[in-house]
């Protein structure tokens, strides 16, 4: 049925049982077809120690737990991606997204065994340290070259290339904030991966940088904490417990986001009670996409 034809009869009816369908007991509005929110996915970092001491034991636990995707950083040494990827599969658990070097020189031939290997669609830059490349206007001018040169790289062969942030991307210099300028001056089909956390620890408004992004950031790094300079600036809370307004966030992306993706660099906490508990919040909130049910 095509929805501009329906008439106003016919509408009021449909309305009608949505409002009905949302007011039963243990639905919620993000079961409602087209009420679109992104997946919840984990940044493998975050279980970093814990992969460690027990590679299959975390693994399983983040699936347990419901997330859906992983998003990949630099494996230890003894932890091979063929033995990341079986046990992601054996998991159920997707792989959407690998943080990655600039594929220049030899980083190229990595990249593209580990995207024969996992099979993501997004390769990102994870942005790590933090250098030159956004302390000046030439500086930012041969920054956007060699991302478009990355991009281009990664479209050749099949991946989506992306940016990820950390609170110096945000820092103003002679009235430019990089990402930013990056937005406005670098291939369009370049993606932002927008860390939350590090946008409010820069002294922006997350929930305004993402809508200022739109479409351009499918991915959004979820995380909550004090978000301040200093020492405790890497040890993060649980989701809801710190100072990132999230619902305001989700509701800024206005349905771009394709996942959510919670990272704890540091944790008080359990990590797998931390990594529960952020999980809950946005399911119970219904601030990120679960499997879903029409009754339950």
């Amino acid at each position: 049925m095509n929805k501009l034809n329906l008439s106003r009869r016919t509408f009021l009816k449909y309305a009608g049982m949505t409002a009905l369908t949302v007011s039963l007991p243990g639905y919620k509005y993000a079961d409602i077809p087209g009420s679109k929110k992104g997946k919840i996915g984990i940044q493998l970092y975050t279980v970093r120690n814990e992969m460690e001491k027990n590679f299959d034991r975390a693994i399983s636990k983040i699936a347990e737990i419901g997330y859906e995707g992983v998003e990949t950083y630099f494996l230890p040494n003894n932890i091979s991606i063929k033995r990341v990827a079986k046990s992601l599969q054996n998991n159920n658990l997707e792989v959407f997204s690998m943080h990655c070097e600039l594929p220049e020189e030899n980083q190229k031939t990595v990249l593209l065994k580990m995207a024969e290997v996992y099979k993501a669609k997004y390769a990102v830059f994870h942005g790590w340290p933090e250098d030159e490349k956004y302390k000046s206007l030439d500086a930012l001018k041969n920054t956007v070259e060699r991302f478009n040169n990355a991009a281009a790289f990664c479209k050749t062969n099949g991946l989506k290339f992306g940016l990820h942030n950390h609170w110096w991307e945000f820092e103003k210099f002679n009235n430019i904030i990089p990402f930013y300028y990056l937005k406005e001056n670098l291939d369009p089909e370049i993606i932002f991966e927008i860390d939350v956390y590090w946008t409010k620890t820069a002294g922006l408004d997350p929930a305004k940088v993402v809508g200022d992004f739109g479409k351009r950031a499918p991915l959004l790094h979820i995380k909550d904490g004090p978000a301040t300079t200093g020492k405790p600036v890497h040890q993060q809370t649980v989701l809801g417990e710190g100072s990132i307004n999230i619902p305001s966030i989700v509701a800024a992306a206005n349905g771009n986001t394709e996942w959510m993706v919670v990272e704890f660099d540091e944790s008080k906490s359990d990590i797998y009670d931390a990594i529960r508990g952020s999980y809950n919040y946005l399911k119970e909130n219904d601030l990120g996409e679960v499997k879903k049910t029409l009754f339950r």
